[in-house]
Protein backbone atom coordinates (compact mmCIF):
# COMPACT_ATOMS: atom_id res chain seq x y z
CA UNK A 1 0.00 0.00 0.00
CA UNK A 2 1.28 3.47 -0.88
CA UNK A 3 2.29 5.60 2.12
CA UNK A 4 3.44 8.75 0.34
CA UNK A 5 2.35 11.40 2.81
CA UNK A 6 0.96 9.98 6.05
CA UNK A 7 1.28 13.35 7.78
CA UNK A 8 -1.75 14.52 5.80
CA UNK A 9 -3.99 12.20 7.79
CA UNK A 10 -4.45 14.27 10.92
CA UNK A 11 -7.00 16.21 12.89
CA UNK A 12 -7.87 19.72 11.87
CA UNK A 13 -8.35 22.73 14.15
CA UNK A 14 -11.69 24.36 13.37
CA UNK A 15 -12.45 27.94 14.34
CA UNK A 16 -15.98 28.76 15.45
CA UNK A 17 -16.97 31.94 17.26
CA UNK A 18 -13.30 32.84 17.49
CA UNK A 19 -12.60 29.89 19.78
CA UNK A 20 -10.38 27.16 18.38
CA UNK A 21 -11.58 23.63 18.91
CA UNK A 22 -9.72 20.54 17.73
CA UNK A 23 -11.99 17.90 16.22
CA UNK A 24 -11.18 14.76 14.33
CA UNK A 25 -13.88 14.85 11.65
CA UNK A 26 -14.36 17.55 9.05
CA UNK A 27 -17.34 18.13 6.80
CA UNK A 28 -17.23 18.99 3.11
CA UNK A 29 -19.37 21.33 1.02
CA UNK A 30 -20.06 20.23 -2.54
CA UNK A 31 -19.53 22.71 -5.37
CA UNK A 32 -22.38 25.19 -4.94
CA UNK A 33 -24.26 27.36 -2.47
CA UNK A 34 -27.98 27.45 -1.68
CA UNK A 35 -28.24 30.92 -0.18
CA UNK A 36 -24.87 32.60 -0.33
CA UNK A 37 -24.35 34.91 -3.35
CA UNK A 38 -21.37 32.84 -4.48
CA UNK A 39 -21.93 31.65 -8.03
CA UNK A 40 -19.58 30.03 -10.51
CA UNK A 41 -19.97 31.04 -14.13
CA UNK A 42 -20.28 28.79 -17.13
CA UNK A 43 -21.21 28.85 -20.81
CA UNK A 44 -22.19 26.51 -23.61
CA UNK A 45 -20.19 25.23 -26.54
CA UNK A 46 -22.93 26.50 -28.86
CA UNK A 47 -22.56 30.08 -27.69
CA UNK A 48 -18.77 29.93 -27.78
CA UNK A 49 -18.64 28.51 -31.28
CA UNK A 50 -20.66 31.47 -32.55
CA UNK A 51 -17.74 33.74 -31.63
CA UNK A 52 -14.60 34.39 -33.60
CA UNK A 53 -11.58 32.51 -32.18
CA UNK A 54 -10.06 35.65 -30.65
CA UNK A 55 -13.34 36.65 -29.03
CA UNK A 56 -13.88 33.08 -27.87
CA UNK A 57 -10.51 33.01 -26.10
CA UNK A 58 -11.23 36.38 -24.48
CA UNK A 59 -14.59 35.14 -23.21
CA UNK A 60 -13.07 31.97 -21.82
CA UNK A 61 -10.31 33.91 -20.09
CA UNK A 62 -12.92 36.09 -18.39
CA UNK A 63 -14.89 33.06 -17.23
CA UNK A 64 -11.83 31.21 -15.90
CA UNK A 65 -10.56 34.27 -14.03
CA UNK A 66 -14.01 34.92 -12.59
CA UNK A 67 -14.30 31.33 -11.40
CA UNK A 68 -10.92 31.52 -9.68
CA UNK A 69 -12.15 34.58 -7.81
CA UNK A 70 -15.40 32.80 -6.94
CA UNK A 71 -13.45 29.80 -5.69
CA UNK A 72 -11.53 32.07 -3.34
CA UNK A 73 -14.84 33.49 -2.08
CA UNK A 74 -16.11 29.94 -1.51
CA UNK A 75 -12.99 29.05 0.44
CA UNK A 76 -13.30 32.21 2.51
CA UNK A 77 -16.85 31.20 3.41
CA UNK A 78 -15.62 27.75 4.40
CA UNK A 79 -12.87 29.24 6.56
CA UNK A 80 -15.30 31.61 8.28
CA UNK A 81 -17.77 28.82 9.04
CA UNK A 82 -15.36 26.01 9.97
CA UNK A 83 -16.18 23.93 6.89
CA UNK A 84 -13.10 21.82 6.39
CA UNK A 85 -13.45 20.70 2.78
CA UNK A 86 -14.73 22.12 -0.51
CA UNK A 87 -15.48 20.12 -3.64
CA UNK A 88 -14.54 22.03 -6.79
CA UNK A 89 -17.00 21.61 -9.65
CA UNK A 90 -16.00 19.98 -12.92
CA UNK A 91 -16.82 23.15 -14.90
CA UNK A 92 -14.42 25.37 -12.98
CA UNK A 93 -12.76 25.88 -16.38
CA UNK A 94 -15.87 25.88 -18.59
CA UNK A 95 -16.04 23.60 -21.65
CA UNK A 96 -12.36 22.74 -21.11
CA UNK A 97 -12.40 19.34 -22.85
CA UNK A 98 -15.18 19.88 -25.38
CA UNK A 99 -14.18 18.28 -28.72
CA UNK A 100 -14.76 21.50 -30.69
CA UNK A 101 -14.71 24.32 -28.17
CA UNK A 102 -12.08 22.92 -25.80
CA UNK A 103 -8.83 24.75 -25.13
CA UNK A 104 -5.56 24.89 -23.26
CA UNK A 105 -5.30 27.55 -20.58
CA UNK A 106 -1.99 28.57 -22.10
CA UNK A 107 -3.86 29.71 -25.21
CA UNK A 108 -5.96 32.24 -23.30
CA UNK A 109 -5.18 35.92 -22.77
CA UNK A 110 -3.61 36.55 -19.34
CA UNK A 111 -3.05 32.82 -18.88
CA UNK A 112 -0.36 33.31 -16.22
CA UNK A 113 -2.63 35.62 -14.24
CA UNK A 114 -5.44 33.04 -14.35
CA UNK A 115 -3.18 30.30 -13.04
CA UNK A 116 -1.85 32.67 -10.36
CA UNK A 117 -5.42 33.29 -9.15
CA UNK A 118 -5.97 29.55 -8.75
CA UNK A 119 -2.65 29.12 -6.97
CA UNK A 120 -3.73 31.86 -4.57
CA UNK A 121 -6.77 29.73 -3.81
CA UNK A 122 -4.49 26.83 -3.02
CA UNK A 123 -2.39 28.96 -0.70
CA UNK A 124 -5.49 30.19 1.11
CA UNK A 125 -6.84 26.65 1.49
CA UNK A 126 -3.52 25.42 2.89
CA UNK A 127 -3.27 28.33 5.33
CA UNK A 128 -6.77 27.66 6.67
CA UNK A 129 -6.67 23.87 6.72
CA UNK A 130 -9.31 23.48 4.01
CA UNK A 131 -9.13 20.35 1.90
CA UNK A 132 -10.08 20.65 -1.78
CA UNK A 133 -11.26 17.73 -3.89
CA UNK A 134 -12.77 16.94 -7.30
CA UNK A 135 -15.56 14.58 -8.36
CA UNK A 136 -15.76 14.41 -12.19
CA UNK A 137 -19.16 14.10 -13.82
CA UNK A 138 -20.77 10.73 -14.49
CA UNK A 139 -19.68 10.69 -18.13
CA UNK A 140 -16.12 9.96 -16.92
CA UNK A 141 -16.11 6.17 -17.30
CA UNK A 142 -12.71 4.47 -17.25
CA UNK A 143 -14.09 0.99 -17.86
CA UNK A 144 -16.24 1.74 -20.90
CA UNK A 145 -15.85 -0.72 -23.79
CA UNK A 146 -15.99 2.29 -26.12
CA UNK A 147 -12.58 3.78 -26.79
CA UNK A 148 -13.98 7.25 -27.49
CA UNK A 149 -15.61 7.34 -24.04
CA UNK A 150 -12.36 6.26 -22.39
CA UNK A 151 -10.35 8.84 -24.34
CA UNK A 152 -12.68 11.63 -23.30
CA UNK A 153 -12.60 10.36 -19.71
CA UNK A 154 -8.81 10.46 -19.71
CA UNK A 155 -8.82 14.01 -21.05
CA UNK A 156 -11.29 15.12 -18.39
CA UNK A 157 -9.24 13.55 -15.61
CA UNK A 158 -6.05 15.19 -16.87
CA UNK A 159 -7.76 18.58 -16.98
CA UNK A 160 -9.02 18.26 -13.41
CA UNK A 161 -5.59 17.11 -12.27
CA UNK A 162 -4.10 20.25 -13.83
CA UNK A 163 -6.34 22.46 -11.70
CA UNK A 164 -5.79 20.17 -8.70
CA UNK A 165 -2.07 20.88 -8.98
CA UNK A 166 -2.75 24.61 -8.87
CA UNK A 167 -5.04 24.50 -5.83
CA UNK A 168 -3.46 21.62 -3.91
CA UNK A 169 -6.42 19.22 -4.19
CA UNK A 170 -5.55 15.66 -3.19
CA UNK A 171 -8.59 13.72 -4.47
CA UNK A 172 -10.14 13.16 -7.89
CA UNK A 173 -12.97 10.75 -7.20
CA UNK A 174 -14.83 8.66 -9.78
CA UNK A 175 -17.29 5.78 -9.79
CA UNK A 176 -16.42 2.29 -10.97
CA UNK A 177 -18.46 2.70 -14.14
CA UNK A 178 -20.76 0.23 -15.83
CA UNK A 179 -21.05 -3.52 -15.39
CA UNK A 180 -21.60 -4.16 -19.12
CA UNK A 181 -22.82 -7.70 -18.45
CA UNK A 182 -19.52 -8.81 -16.92
CA UNK A 183 -18.43 -6.94 -13.82
CA UNK A 184 -15.14 -8.81 -13.44
CA UNK A 185 -14.07 -7.97 -17.00
CA UNK A 186 -15.27 -4.39 -16.59
CA UNK A 187 -13.24 -3.85 -13.43
CA UNK A 188 -10.25 -5.41 -15.13
CA UNK A 189 -10.64 -2.84 -17.93
CA UNK A 190 -10.77 -0.14 -15.27
CA UNK A 191 -7.52 -1.40 -13.73
CA UNK A 192 -5.79 -1.63 -17.11
CA UNK A 193 -6.72 1.94 -18.00
CA UNK A 194 -5.10 3.24 -14.82
CA UNK A 195 -1.79 2.76 -16.62
CA UNK A 196 -2.80 5.41 -19.14
CA UNK A 197 -3.05 8.13 -16.49
CA UNK A 198 -0.38 10.66 -15.64
CA UNK A 199 1.06 10.65 -12.14
CA UNK A 200 -0.84 13.88 -11.45
CA UNK A 201 -4.12 11.98 -11.91
CA UNK A 202 -3.04 8.60 -10.58
CA UNK A 203 -1.73 9.99 -7.28
CA UNK A 204 -5.10 11.65 -6.61
CA UNK A 205 -7.53 9.13 -8.09
CA UNK A 206 -10.07 7.38 -5.87
CA UNK A 207 -13.06 5.16 -6.59
CA UNK A 208 -16.51 5.26 -4.97
CA UNK A 209 -19.21 2.66 -4.51
CA UNK A 210 -22.40 3.67 -6.30
CA UNK A 211 -26.11 3.00 -5.86
CA UNK A 212 -26.71 0.97 -9.02
CA UNK A 213 -23.69 -1.13 -10.05
CA UNK A 214 -20.74 -1.58 -7.69
CA UNK A 215 -20.95 -2.24 -3.95
CA UNK A 216 -18.05 -1.73 -1.54
CA UNK A 217 -17.28 -5.45 -1.47
CA UNK A 218 -16.99 -5.49 -5.27
CA UNK A 219 -14.62 -2.50 -5.35
CA UNK A 220 -12.41 -3.38 -2.39
CA UNK A 221 -10.42 -6.08 -4.28
CA UNK A 222 -9.73 -3.50 -7.02
CA UNK A 223 -8.60 -1.00 -4.39
CA UNK A 224 -6.30 -3.49 -2.70
CA UNK A 225 -4.80 -4.65 -5.99
CA UNK A 226 -4.18 -1.18 -7.44
CA UNK A 227 -3.68 0.99 -4.35
CA UNK A 228 -6.75 3.09 -5.14
CA UNK A 229 -8.47 4.47 -2.03
CA UNK A 230 -12.17 3.73 -1.64
CA UNK A 231 -14.46 6.71 -1.11
CA UNK A 232 -17.13 4.99 0.94
CA UNK A 233 -20.63 6.35 0.35
CA UNK A 234 -22.94 5.11 3.11
CA UNK A 235 -26.09 6.28 1.31
CA UNK A 236 -25.14 4.37 -1.84
CA UNK A 237 -24.37 1.33 0.29
CA UNK A 238 -27.83 1.47 1.85
CA UNK A 239 -29.38 1.71 -1.62
CA UNK A 240 -27.22 -1.10 -3.02
CA UNK A 241 -26.28 -3.32 -0.07
CA UNK A 242 -23.88 -6.23 0.03
CA UNK A 243 -22.79 -8.61 2.78
CA UNK A 244 -20.84 -5.88 4.60
CA UNK A 245 -22.26 -3.86 7.45
CA UNK A 246 -21.61 -0.13 7.50
CA UNK A 247 -19.07 -0.72 10.28
CA UNK A 248 -17.26 -3.41 8.31
CA UNK A 249 -17.28 -1.38 5.09
CA UNK A 250 -15.97 1.64 6.99
CA UNK A 251 -13.10 -0.34 8.50
CA UNK A 252 -12.19 -1.87 5.14
CA UNK A 253 -12.36 1.49 3.35
CA UNK A 254 -10.15 3.18 5.95
CA UNK A 255 -7.37 0.73 5.23
CA UNK A 256 -7.27 1.59 1.53
CA UNK A 257 -6.18 5.19 2.25
CA UNK A 258 -2.65 6.62 2.38
CA UNK A 259 -3.96 10.07 3.40
CA UNK A 260 -6.99 11.44 5.23
CA UNK A 261 -9.94 9.23 4.22
CA UNK A 262 -12.86 10.79 2.38
CA UNK A 263 -16.43 9.47 2.73
CA UNK A 264 -19.86 10.63 1.52
CA UNK A 265 -23.15 11.03 3.35
CA UNK A 266 -26.68 11.89 2.21
CA UNK A 267 -30.28 11.12 3.14
CA UNK A 268 -33.18 9.95 0.95
CA UNK A 269 -35.59 12.60 -0.29
CA UNK A 270 -38.75 10.74 0.76
CA UNK A 271 -37.36 8.41 3.40
CA UNK A 272 -36.15 4.84 3.15
CA UNK A 273 -39.55 3.20 2.74
CA UNK A 274 -40.64 5.20 -0.30
CA UNK A 275 -39.60 4.53 -3.94
CA UNK A 276 -36.30 5.88 -5.25
CA UNK A 277 -34.37 6.31 -1.98
CA UNK A 278 -31.30 7.24 -4.03
CA UNK A 279 -32.63 10.79 -4.51
CA UNK A 280 -30.99 13.24 -2.12
CA UNK A 281 -32.78 15.19 0.60
CA UNK A 282 -32.13 18.88 1.29
CA UNK A 283 -30.57 17.97 4.64
CA UNK A 284 -28.98 15.03 6.45
CA UNK A 285 -31.17 13.09 8.84
CA UNK A 286 -29.15 12.59 12.00
CA UNK A 287 -30.09 8.90 12.11
CA UNK A 288 -28.44 8.43 8.68
CA UNK A 289 -25.02 9.57 9.90
CA UNK A 290 -23.10 6.42 10.93
CA UNK A 291 -22.23 6.42 14.61
CA UNK A 292 -18.91 4.77 13.85
CA UNK A 293 -17.82 7.78 11.77
CA UNK A 294 -18.24 10.36 14.48
CA UNK A 295 -14.89 9.90 16.27
CA UNK A 296 -12.85 9.19 13.14
CA UNK A 297 -10.20 11.52 11.61
CA UNK A 298 -11.90 11.66 8.21
CA UNK A 299 -13.51 14.04 5.75
CA UNK A 300 -17.23 13.54 5.13
CA UNK A 301 -18.67 15.31 2.10
CA UNK A 302 -22.29 16.30 2.64
CA UNK A 303 -24.26 15.54 -0.51
CA UNK A 304 -27.46 17.44 0.21
CA UNK A 305 -29.48 19.90 -1.84
CA UNK A 306 -29.40 22.61 0.82
CA UNK A 307 -25.63 22.79 0.38
CA UNK A 308 -24.00 25.07 2.98
CA UNK A 309 -27.18 25.08 5.08
CA UNK A 310 -27.07 21.29 5.30
CA UNK A 311 -23.38 21.29 6.21
CA UNK A 312 -23.85 23.88 8.95
CA UNK A 313 -26.88 22.07 10.39
CA UNK A 314 -25.03 18.76 10.48
CA UNK A 315 -21.98 20.46 11.99
CA UNK A 316 -24.14 21.90 14.75
CA UNK A 317 -25.68 18.49 15.45
CA UNK A 318 -22.27 16.83 15.59
CA UNK A 319 -20.96 19.45 17.98
CA UNK A 320 -24.03 19.07 20.18
CA UNK A 321 -23.64 15.29 20.31
CA UNK A 322 -19.90 15.59 20.94
CA UNK A 323 -20.39 17.96 23.85
CA UNK A 324 -22.58 15.37 25.55
CA UNK A 325 -20.15 12.50 24.98
CA UNK A 326 -16.84 13.38 26.72
CA UNK A 327 -13.96 11.01 26.37
CA UNK A 328 -14.92 9.40 23.07
CA UNK A 329 -11.98 8.05 21.11
CA UNK A 330 -11.37 6.58 17.61
CA UNK A 331 -11.69 3.00 18.93
CA UNK A 332 -15.02 3.55 20.65
CA UNK A 333 -16.83 1.77 17.80
CA UNK A 334 -14.17 -0.91 17.26
CA UNK A 335 -13.01 0.68 14.00
CA UNK A 336 -9.28 -0.07 13.62
CA UNK A 337 -7.20 2.90 12.47
CA UNK A 338 -3.82 2.98 10.84
CA UNK A 339 -0.87 3.99 12.95
CA UNK A 340 1.29 6.52 11.10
Amino acid sequence: MRMTNPQRWKTVGFVRNKQKTTVSLRLGLCCQFAEQPIRFRTTTATSLLRLKPKDRRKKLAELCAANAETLLAALRFCAEHAIGCFRIGSSILPIKTHPRAGYSVGELPQAEAIVAKFRLCGEFAAQHGIRTVFHPDQFVVLNSPRNDVVEHSLAELEYQAEVAEWVGADVINIHGGGGYGDKAASLNRFACNLGRLSNAVRSRLTVENDDKVYTPSELLPLCRATGLPLVYDAHHHRCLPDELSIEAATAAALHTWDREPLFHISSPLDGWKRPQPSRHHDFIEWSDFPNCWRPLPITVEVEAKAKELAVLRLMSELESKRSREPGRNPRANNIPLKSH
